[in-house]
């Protein structure tokens, strides 16, 4: 069986909806942030180096990063859940799989840190400059690909949209910047109102 080492608010969402969405039987392994420094516990350490989640065991092999185990889990066991390989699409899908974590994670990322700095007195110069060019650009690009369309890929649910929809969910519900991006905002409700999504959040928050 799949185990899910879930670490609340935090990535691990993803595969926690996925996880749902394929509905193989799978165990969910809770791990909660610690409360003065919000980081995961020392605990998940013994499961993976780097004490981050998510993290699945699957066949005896402990597999972390997002973008890995969104792959392995849906050619493994949801390719429903990918467009074919030989398609032009699939290389739009794995493009959007590893945007989320590269181009659009960085500049959400870095807003979050230069507001803490900044709330505490931090005089930003340079990186506020350039997290302000960087997150418009990348989620201009994002809003302007989802104009009438309710998926990144295909119209339909794949894994592009499992890796890239914490992301821009994050932002905007974070930096209260929906109106900005109203296709981006349209994308995020339609994934919200999927039950594989509401069952997964159901356990997130219990």
């Amino acid at each position: 069986m799949i185990k899910l080492h879930h670490l609340n608010a935090s990535r691990s969402m993803r595969i926690l909806w996925l996880l749902e969405e394929i509905g193989e039987p799978y165990e969910l392994i809770k791990y909660t942030r610690d409360e003065q420094t919000h980081l995961a516990p020392a605990s998940l350490k013994a499961i993976h180096p780097l004490g981050k989640s998510p993290v699945i065991e699957l066949d005896g092999q402990v597999i972390a990063e997002s973008g890995a185990m969104v792959e392995v889990l849906i050619k493994r066991l949801a390719p429903h859940l990918a467009p074919d390989e030989s398609s032009a699409a699939y290389i739009d899908y794995l493009t959007w799989i590893h945007f989320a974590e590269s181009s659009a994670m960085l500049p959400f990322l870095l807003k979050i840190f230069n507001q803490y700095e900044t709330q505490s007195g931090t005089d930003l110069k340079f990186l506020n400059s350039y997290t302000e060019t960087e997150f418009n650009k990348v989620f201009t690009h994002i809003n302007n690909h989802l104009a009438g369309r309710n998926f990144l890929v295909e119209e339909r649910l794949t894994g592009a949209d499992f890796m890239l929809g914490f992301v821009v969910q994050g932002a905007l519900n974070n930096l209260k910047g929906a109106q900005a991006f109203p296709h981006i905002e349209r994308y995020i409700q339609n994934l919200e109102s999927i039950s594989s999504y509401q069952r997964a959040l159901a356990k997130e928050q219990n």
